[in-house]
């Protein structure tokens, strides 16, 4: 283990590897926001009937499952930055009704992410995220899991919507994410 002085950094404190954890972490803030760009695109060809269509998914529309991917992105940016443990909104919350807002939404929501995805350090990695999920149920997990559920969670939800709008009759974007990073 390095040290700086004979004080332990923050880095060495999360273990091996937290400074390859946290340059995936900002790899993969990157990606989510150029995938959201690319989907949000194709989107915005929908007509608002088609938008909001009922189909198979999680969410039953693109609009819902947008505003879903937007829901759960902010319940986790919040947790990182609260200390006190925070409680989890109804999952079928509306946060936009209109397409433009929710779109603005989401590119702030993305900068965000990116911003504190560029603070990261590992002392945050190493702590422990206090939280009550939609069920109740008082949770504590490690603050690298969370993370790594909060792109995952955005991957598995892009995934359905990009199904969608295959089934509306429309092209989806790649969103592979070698060519979205080095395109």
């Amino acid at each position: 283990m390095r040290h700086t002085g004979g004080v332990e950094t923050a880095t060495e404190r999360a273990g091996p590897g937290a400074e390859a954890q946290i340059l995936h972490f900002q790899m993969l803030a990157r990606y989510s926001s150029i995938a959201n760009q690319r989907l949000y695109e194709v989107c915005a060809r929908l007509s608002d009937e088609e938008y909001r269509k009922q189909r198979s998914g999680s969410h039953r529309s693109i609009h819902r499952t947008l505003n879903h991917i937007l829901l759960g992105d902010r319940i986790w940016m919040d947790r990182f930055g609260s200390a006190g443990i925070t409680a989890t909104p109804a999952l079928d919350t509306e946060l936009y009704s209109a397409f433009g807002g929710l779109r603005s939404a989401r590119e702030a929501e993305d900068a965000r992410i990116e911003a504190f995805m560029g603070g990261l350090n590992g002392a945050f990695l190493a702590c422990e995220i206090r939280y009550t999920n939609n069920a109740g149920r008082a949770c504590a997990d490690p603050a690298s899991l969370l993370i790594a559920h909060l792109f995952n969670h955005q991957t598995h939800h892009r995934a359905q919507v990009h199904v969608m709008l295959s089934d509306a009759g429309l092209q989806p974007p790649s969103l592979d994410m070698h060519r979205a990073i080095r395109p």
